[in-house]
C-alpha cells in the first residue's frame, strides 16, 4: 500500500472514531422475584438464560433520521444489553433496582425518540424508567415507561417506548409516525379470543358477567348495555367463554379469584394490591356466613340495642373456639387469617366512625340530618323546590298520579313564621327527592326481604344557614302516601319521626352507592379509559393530561364485578334493591348527561345555584354554607385553569382541534362505542373548538378525582355507624294497634334496629365501606405526578406547578372555613369537619388509611 493510501485510511479511521461514541443509560425496573418469593425456579432460569446470552436488549430508535431499509421509519440502533442482571443483588422485597446499559452512537442516529426492548428471559419484569445521559447535541432524555414487559414469545410485535416529549399527530417526527400508529393498533387487539394476563388489549364489552345463570335461575341477571331497556356504559372486554345456559352472558370466575382480566398495566401495583388484600379481608364474611351467624346471641341476626352496635367499635365479637378452628382450615388462608386477627385484637372489630366519636347521639338531630345533605357522603342530590306540592315526572298512565300529598298546613307551623309561597319566592325550600327514581321498582324490591318507601323530604333554609327538615313523605304504589313532621323524641310521634328519617336514609344510602358513587364515577369513566388507550398515543398531549386520572380504575371496577356488584355479591346482600340493584342503575343511566357532570352545570341543574357573573365561578349559591359546593367550586376553578393553560400550549386555534386525527377518533369512539347507548344524544360536545376540548377534559378529571373523592371517602366516617345511614329497611312504618307499634313506643332502640339493616348485613356492609374508604399508602393525589419527568415540555411543567400551588392555597382556605364557627354546616352537631375535598398536602399524602381527606388523581378504590 502506498503512503498516500495509508494516510487516507488513517484519516477515515480517525473520522469514524470521532463519529462513534457511547451513550450511557440507566434502567430502573423491578424483577418479578421480588414480588413472588415462590418464584426461585424462574429466577434460576433467568440466570441460565443470561449465561447463554438470552438477555434483555434495548435498541434506540432515531426521531430525526430515517432508515430506508426499514420502510422509511426511524433508524434503529445496535442492540445494547442490560448489564449486571445476574451479579447485581436485588432486595427480596418489592423494590426497584437500577441497572446500566451502554449504547453505541454515531451521528447517523440523530436524536433517540423511542426504543425497542426485547425480554429474552423466562419471566416478566416491571420497567419503570430509562434515562439516557449526555446524548450529543441534546443532553438527557427521559423515558417514563411504567409497564410490565413479558418474554418476547408472549407478543407478536415489538415492545416500544417513547421519550417523554408530547406531539400532536401532525407534528410527530416523521421517523416515529409508523411506530406511533402501530402501537395503537397493538393496544386495540383483534376483538376476538380470551385475553391473557400478559395482553395489553383495550376493548369494549357489555356488563354481561354479573349473573351466574349456570348456578340457577335466581342468579340470572339481565345484560346491561346494548338495549333501550337496560342501557349502560361499556366495560373492558375479557373474552371469556359464554355460560352454558345463556350464550349472551359471560362465564364467571371462581368467586374469590382476583385474576379477572384487565390490561396488564392497569392492574394494581404490589403496594396497592397488598393494601387491598388487607382491607378487603373482612369482606369474606359472605363466604363464611353460617359460621359468623352462629356467634350472635339473644336475638338471632339482630342487634338488641345501640350499645350492641357500639360494641363493634369498642371490643368486637368473640367467636367460639370451634368456629375459629373451622375458619382457619378455610382454603383462602390469607384472607381468613386477616379476618381472625393475629395481632391480639378481637375479630370483627372496626375503627370508631367519625360521626360518633364526639357524641353517640348527635347523629339523631334534625340539624345533622339536614347538614349531611350538603356536607355528608352524598351531597349531590339535594335540589331547590320550585313548585309545591312536589310533582312527579312519572307517566300517570303507568303509575297513577304521583303528585305529593304534602300540604301547607303540615309544613307552615314549623316554618319560622313564613308561608310556603314566601319561602318558594325567596328560594328557601329544598327537597331530597328519591321518589321518581325508586317508585318504578318498589313492587319488585318489596317482594324481597326489603320493605322500603319512595321518599320526599322538604327542608327550610334558615337564617343561620342550616337546613331544617319540615316534612317527610313515604310513598308506596297505588296507595295514599303518608306525611310525617318533626316531633319531640320523648313522644311516640317523635319516635315515628326518627323512623321516618331512617327510611329517607335508606333511600339515600342505596341511591348513593348505586348511582352517585358506582354509576356516576366508576362506571361512566371506564369507557374514557378504554377509548383513550385505543385512540390517543402515549405521545399525545391529551393522553398525558388524562392518563394520571385513570390509574387503577379498570382494576377496581373488574374486582367490583367479581365480588361486589355481581349476583349474590356484597352489594346485593347489603343494599335494599338487592338483586335489582344493577338493573335499576341501568334504568337511571338513561338520565345521565355528560355535560351535566361538571360541578357548575350540576349545581345549576339542581337549582341550588343561579348564574351571577359577578361571582368568581359565575355562580351564586342559594345555600351559602354548602361545604361540598363551596370547596368543590374552588377545586373546579383551579382544575379548569390548569386544563385551559395546558391545552393552550398545544392547540393554538380551533382548527387544530378539528384537524387532530387521534383526538377526533377518540371522541367519536367514546360516544359511539364507549357510551354507545347514548350515541345519538344531542348534548354531546362536537369537539370542534378549544373550549369544547377544555370543558370535556375538565369534566373527565373532575369526575375521576374530586367528585369520586367527595362521594367515596366519607363512607366510613358517616356510614360506618349503620344507624346513621342504614342500607336496608325490613318492615314498614308500624300502625297504631299493632305489636310493632307497641314495641316502638316501649323500646325504641330495639324497634329501630329491627327495622333497619340486620346484624349480619351490618357486619358485611361496614366491612365493605371500610375497605372502600381507605386510601392506599402509595396514593397519588391531585396536583401530584408519578414522575417529575412525565413530560419534557417546560411550559406544561410550569402550569402544572402553578396548579399544585393553587391546590395548597385552596386547602388552607378550606381549613379556615372549617374553623369558622359561623359556618354551622362545616362541622355540625357531630363535630366532623368537612375535609373530603382537601386536595393533597404533605401531612397525610403518604399516610394512607381512613384519613377522610385527600383527592386522589383517580378512581383507585
Amino acid at each position: 500500500m502506498g503512503v498516500k493510501n495509508m494516510m487516507a485510511c488513517v484519516k477515515n479511521t480517525n473520522e469514524t472514531d470521532t463519529m462513534k461514541k457511547q451513550i450511557k443509560g440507566t434502567v430502573v425496573l423491578m424483577k418479578k422475584n421480588v414480588l413472588d418469593l415462590n418464584d426461585f425456579g424462574s429466577s434460576f432460569l433467568d440466570w441460565v438464560y443470561e449465561i447463554f446470552n438470552k438477555r434483555v436488549s434495548i435498541q434506540l430508535i432515531s426521531s430525526t433520521h430515517f432508515e430506508t431499509s426499514n420502510g422509511s421509519n426511524g433508524k434503529i440502533g445496535k442492540a445494547a444489553f442490560i448489564e449486571d442482571w445476574v451479579s447485581k443483588k436485588t432486595a427480596m422485597v418489592a423494590r426497584e433496582a437500577s441497572f446500566s446499559v451502554t449504547f453505541e452512537w454515531d451521528e447517523s442516529m440523530g436524536v433517540p425518540g423511542a426504543f425497542l426492548i426485547k425480554n429474552h428471559h423466562h419471566r416478566q419484569f416491571y420497567l419503570k424508567t430509562v434515562e439516557l445521559e449526555h446524548v450529543p447535541g441534546h443532553g438527557t432524555i427521559h423515558f417514563v415507561c411504567n409497564s410490565w414487559v413479558y418474554p418476547t414469545h408472549r407478543y407478536n410485535y415489538d415492545r416500544i417506548f417513547f421519550a417523554n416529549q408530547a406531539y400532536l399527530p401532525s407534528s410527530t417526527p416523521g421517523p416515529l409516525r409508523h411506530y406511533r400508529e402501530q402501537e395503537l393498533i397493538n393496544l386495540r387487539g383483534t376483538g376476538t379470543g380470551m385475553l391473557k394476563k400478559w395482553d395489553r388489549v383495550y376493548d369494549y364489552a357489555y356488563y354481561n358477567d354479573l349473573g351466574a345463570s349456570d348456578k340457577g335461575l335466581e342468579y340470572a341477571r339481565p345484560v346491561l348495555g346494548g338495549s333501550q331497556e337496560y342501557p349502560y356504559p361499556r366495560r373492558g372486554r375479557t373474552g371469556r367463554k359464554p355460560t352454558k345456559t345463556d350464550p349472551n352472558c359471560e362465564k364467571r370466575l371462581f368467586l374469590l379469584s382476583l385474576n379477572i382480566y384487565v390490561p396488564r398495566d392497569e392492574r394494581f401495583n404490589h403496594i396497592k394490591f397488598s393494601d387491598f388484600l388487607g382491607y378487603a379481608a373482612k369482606s369474606i364474611g359472605q363466604v363464611v356466613r353460617p359460621e359468623i351467624k352462629a356467634i350472635f346471641d339473644k336475638t338471632p341476626n339482630e342487634f338488641d340495642s345501640f350499645e350492641d352496635v357500639l360494641a363493634l367499635y369498642k371490643g368486637g365479637f368473640s367467636l367460639p373456639e370451634h368456629t375459629v378452628k373451622k375458619l382457619r382450615k378455610h382454603t383462602n388462608l390469607e384472607l381468613v387469617r386477616e379476618l381472625l386477627r393475629n395481632d391480639g385484637e378481637k375479630p370483627l372489630t372496626f375503627p370508631m366512625p367519625d360521626v360518633i366519636k364526639e357524641s353517640k347521639s348527635a347523629w339523631r338531630t334534625d340539624e345533622e340530618f339536614g347538614r349531611e345533605m350538603v356536607a355528608g357522603v352524598n351531597p349531590v342530590v339535594i335540589r331547590r323546590l320550585e313548585e309545591f306540592p312536589p310533582a312527579s315526572k312519572l307517566d300517570p298512565k303507568e303509575y297513577g298520579d304521583q303528585t305529593s300529598s304534602m300540604s301547607k298546613e303540615k309544613l307552615e307551623p314549623n316554618m319560622n313564621g313564613i308561608t310556603v309561597e314566601i319561602a318558594l319566592e325567596e328560594n328557601k325550600l329544598f327537597i331530597l327527592d328519591h321518589h321518581d327514581a325508586l317508585m318504578p321498582y318498589l313492587t319488585r324490591i318489596n317482594s324481597t326481604k326489603s320493605k322500603i318507601y319512595a321518599t320526599r323530604t322538604i327542608l327550610l333554609l334558615q337564617d343561620d344557614g342550616t337546613l331544617k327538615p319540615l316534612a317527610i313523605e313515604l310513598s308506596l304504589p297505588n296507595t295514599k302516601s303518608e306525611v310525617y313532621t318533626p316531633a319531640n323524641d320523648d313522644t311516640i310521634e317523635g319516635k315515628i319521626w326518627q323512623l321516618a328519617k331512617a327510611y329517607v336514609a335508606v333511600n339515600d344510602s342505596g341511591y348513593h352507592q348505586l348511582i352517585s358513587h358506582w354509576l356516576n364515577t366508576h362506571a361512566v369513566i371506564e369507557p374514557f379509559i378504554i377509548a383513550t388507550n385505543r385512540q390517543l398515543s402515549v405521545l399525545h398531549p391529551i393522553y398525558k393530561l388524562l392518563q394520571p386520572h385513570f390509574r387503577d380504575t379498570m382494576n377496581i371496577n373488574a374486582l367490583a364485578r367479581q365480588i361486589l356488584i355481581n349476583a349474590g355479591g356484597v352489594l346485593e346482600n347489603t343494599v335494599f334493591p338487592a338483586k335489582y340493584a344493577m338493573e335499576m342503575s341501568a334504568v337511571l343511566y338513561k338520565n345521565w348527561v355528560f355535560t351535566e357532570q361538571g360541578l357548575p352545570a350540576d349545581l345549576l341543574k339542581r337549582g341550588v345555584a343561579v348564574e351571577d357573573p359577578s361571582q368568581p365561578n359565575g355562580l351564586k349559591l342559594l345555600i351559602e354554607d354548602y361545604p361540598f359546593a363551596i370547596d368543590g367550586l374552588e377545586i373546579w376553578s383551579a382544575m379548569q385553569t390548569w386544563v385551559h393553560d395546558y391545552c393552550s400550549i398545544y392547540y393554538l386555534s380551533d382548527e387544530m382541534v378539528r384537524s387532530d386525527s387521534e383526538l377526533q377518533s377518540w371522541w367519536t369512539e367514546l360516544r359511539t362505542e364507549g357510551h354507545g347507548d347514548k350515541k345519538d344524544e344531542p348534548w354531546w360536545p362536537q369537539m370542534n373548538t378549544r373550549a369544547e376540548l377544555i370543558d370535556t377534559c375538565t369534566i373527565i378529571i373532575w369526575v375521576a378525582s374530586a367528585l369520586h373523592a367527595a362521594v367515596n371517602f366519607g363512607q366510613y366516617p358517616y356510614a360506618g355507624y349503620l344507624p346513621n345511614r342504614p342500607t336496608v329497611s325490613r318492615r314498614f312504618m308500624p300502625k297504631p294497634g299493632t305489636r310493632e307499634y307497641d314495641e316502638l313506643e316501649s323500646n325504641f332502640d330495639k324497634a329501630y334496629l329491627k327495622t333497619i339493616t340486620s346484624q349480619f348485613q351490618t357486619l358485611l356492609g361496614v366491612s365493605l365501606i371500610e375497605t372502600l374508604s381507605r386510601h392506599s399508602t402509595d396514593e397519588i393525589y391531585l396536583g401530584q405526578s408519578e414522575s417529575p419527568y412525565w413530560t419534557a415540555d417546560v411550559n406544561a411543567l410550569q402550569v402544572f406547578e402553578r396548579f399544585g400551588k393553587e391546590l395548597v392555597d385552596i386547602e388552607e382556605r378550606i381549613k379556615e372555613r372549617n374553623n369558622d364557627e359561623c359556618l354551622k354546616n362545616r362541622n355540625g352537631p357531630v363535630k366532623v369537619p368537612y375535609t373530603l375535598l382537601y386536595p393533597n398536602t404533605s401531612d397525610y399524602s403518604h399516610e394512607g388509611g381512613l384519613t377522610g381527606k385527600g383527592i386522589p388523581n383517580s378512581i383507585s378504590i
